[in-house]
C-alpha cells in the first residue's frame, strides 16, 4: 500500500537544488565516493528518475556541485574585495571549512567531467580571484602557485585533521599567521 504523502514522486518545486542538497548532505556524511543516485533520490522524496532525468549520473551532479563549488568561492574571494594575499588566504580557507562538501568534489576530476563548459567559467572565475590576491604578494606566476597550493594544504590538513589543533586557535587566525610568514 502506498502511503501519500502529499509529494508526487515525479514532481517537485526545484528537483536539481534537492538533489545538490541530498548531495552536499551524503557527501557531509560518507564522503564523495559514497554517494549513489538512488540514495541522492530517497534524501530528495523523488523516484530514481529525477536525478537521472536532471543529470544524467553521478557524474553530472558532481559536476553541477563543483560548478556550484567554485562559484561560492569566487563569490566568497570576491567579498574580500582588493584584499592582501593572507586575507584572500583565509576566504579560501574558510570557504573549504563552510563548503566542505563542494570542496571535496571540486579539486577531484575524476569525479566530474571535467570538460563542462560552465565548470570551466566558474572553475576560471575564481581562479582569477585567487591569483588576483596572490599578485598583491609578487609578479612571479609562481608565487600565485605557491600561495594556492599553501592554503589549499592548510585547508585539507585542518578538515581531515590532520594538524594537531591544541596550539592554534581558529582555521582563520592560523591560515592568517602561516600566510604571513612565508609572504609578509
Amino acid at each position: 500500500m502506498t502511503r501519500f504523502t502529499g509529494m508526487s514522486p515525479y514532481h517537485h518545486g526545484d528537483l536539481r537544488r534537492a538533489v545538490l542538497d541530498a548531495a552536499v548532505a551524503a557527501i557531509t556524511e560518507h564522503g564523495p565516493a559514497g554517494i549513489s543516485l538512488r540514495d541522492l533520490a530517497r534524501r530528495a522524496g523523488v523516484s530514481h528518475a529525477g536525478p537521472v532525468h536532471h543529470f544524467g549520473d553521478k557524474a553530472g551532479v558532481l559536476t553541477a556541485l563543483a560548478t556550484e563549488g567554485f562559484d561560492l568561492l569566487a563569490d566568497a574571494l570576491a567579498a574580500e574585495g582588493e584584499q592582501d594575499f593572507a586575507e584572500v588566504g583565509v576566504a579560501y580557507v574558510r570557504f573549504a571549512i563552510e563548503h566542505r562538501a563542494h570542496f571535496e568534489v571540486m579539486f577531484r576530476p575524476e569525479l566530474h567531467r571535467e570538460d563542462d563548459e560552465a565548470l570551466a567559467v566558474a572553475r576560471d572565475r575564481a581562479g582569477l580571484l585567487l591569483t588576483s590576491g596572490a599578485s598583491s604578494v609578487s609578479d612571479d606566476a609562481m608565487a600565485g602557485v605557491a600561495a594556492w597550493s599553501l592554503m589549499h594544504g592548510f585547508a585539507n590538513l585542518w578538515l581531515t585533521g590532520a594538524l594537531r589543533t591544541e596550539h592554534l586557535e581558529d582555521p582563520d587566525t592560523a591560515a592568517r599567521a602561516i600566510a604571513r610568514l612565508l609572504f609578509p
